[in-house]
């Protein structure tokens, strides 16, 4: 089940002057953790992931507490977009959101994106 205290931080981020969600690095870490809970409950979901991190059921403990976790999360949804939108959808933030949040953990420029 999702933490309701992160929706409400979630809708109540600043938006930039062009409407886009602007993301502290600790709040993408926040949406990053929120995702792996979700995850949790998403059992073809998270064969996908285990699958495409090469982990076993008995590695996720161990995953979960590595620090680049978060931006590891944060790209399994954006490779996939029906699981980004997805995603999205059950963590109530837009779609685009999950990048702004990436790019706050890995910087402008990454994943193919340039700065504005």
């Amino acid at each position: 089940m999702l933490n309701k205290e992160f929706l409400v931080q979630a809708s109540s981020r600043n938006c930039d002057t062009d409407g886009k969600m602007a993301y502290s690095a600790q709040q993408a870490a926040d949406l990053a953790t929120q995702t792996l809970i979700l995850l949790a409950d998403r059992p073809q979901d998270l064969a996908q992931f285990m699958e495409a991190a090469g982990l076993q059921p008995a590695d996720i403990r161990n995953f979960a507490s590595r620090p680049d976790i978060a931006l590891f999360l944060l790209d399994f949804l954006v490779e996939d977009d029906d699981r980004l939108c997805s995603f999205a959808d059950s963590l109530g933030v837009r779609p685009g959101d999950i990048m702004t949040a990436r790019t706050a953990l890995s910087g402008p420029g990454s994943y193919g994106w340039e700065a504005d």
